[in-house]
C-alpha cells in the first residue's frame, strides 16, 4: 500500500507538471497597453483620439480607449495558431485583404514560423444587457510585447513595457 501511494503521488506530480505549461501557454495580457501605431485606414476615428492612448486589463477589470469593464463579469478566452494558420484563417479573410496581417507582422519582426499567435476574445457581461461588450480580436504573439486589435478599417498596434 505504501508503494502504491508513493507511485500514485509521483504520477499525480508528473501529470501536474506536464499540464501547467499548457495552461499557461497564452501570452499574459493583464497589463497596460499603449497604442503605438496602426496599419490601414481609420474610418471614423481620429488619429489623435487613439495614438498614445492606453488599454489596460487587470483580472476582472479593464479600462481604455477601446473597452471598459468594471468587475462586471469579464471573461477571456483565446485560440492558438501558428503564424501560417492565422494568416490563412477564413475568419480574418476580410481584414487580411492585401495581406495586411503579413505586412504588420513582418513590420514588427514577428514572422517566425514557430511563433504562436493568440487570438483573444474578451467579454464583459455588465449588470444589464445594454452593458455587455466584446473586445475581439485582440491578438498577441508569443515572446513579443506587441498586440494587435482590428478597429474600424485598421489594425491597431499596441505595446506594453
Amino acid at each position: 500500500m505504501k508503494l502504491f501511494n508513493k507511485i500514485f503521488k509521483k504520477v499525480v506530480l508528473i501529470g501536474f507538471l506536464l499540464t501547467v505549461p499548457s495552461i499557461l501557454s497564452a501570452q499574459y495580457i493583464d497589463t497596460k497597453w499603449t497604442v503605438t501605431g496602426y496599419f490601414g485606414e481609420l474610418w471614423f476615428a481620429e488619429e489623435e483620439d487613439i495614438m498614445g492612448k492606453h488599454q489596460e486589463f487587470y483580472k476582472g477589470w479593464a479600462d481604455g480607449v477601446f473597452y471598459t469593464c468594471d468587475y462586471a463579469g469579464q471573461s477571456k478566452t483565446y485560440n492558438t495558431h501558428t503564424i501560417r494558420e492565422f494568416l490563412v484563417n477564413k475568419e480574418f479573410e476580410l481584414i487580411n485583404q492585401e495581406k495586411a496581417f503579413s505586412k504588420v507582422f513582418e513590420e514588427n519582426g514577428l514572422m517566425n514560423e514557430k511563433t504562436k499567435v493568440f487570438v483573444h476574445r474578451i467579454t464583459c457581461n455588465g449588470s444589464k444587457v445594454a452593458d455587455r461588450k466584446v473586445l475581439y480580436p485582440f491578438i498577441t504573439v508569443d515572446d513579443s510585447n506587441k498586440a494587435f486589435y482590428v478597429y474600424e478599417g485598421a489594425i491597431i498596434t499596441l505595446e506594453f513595457e
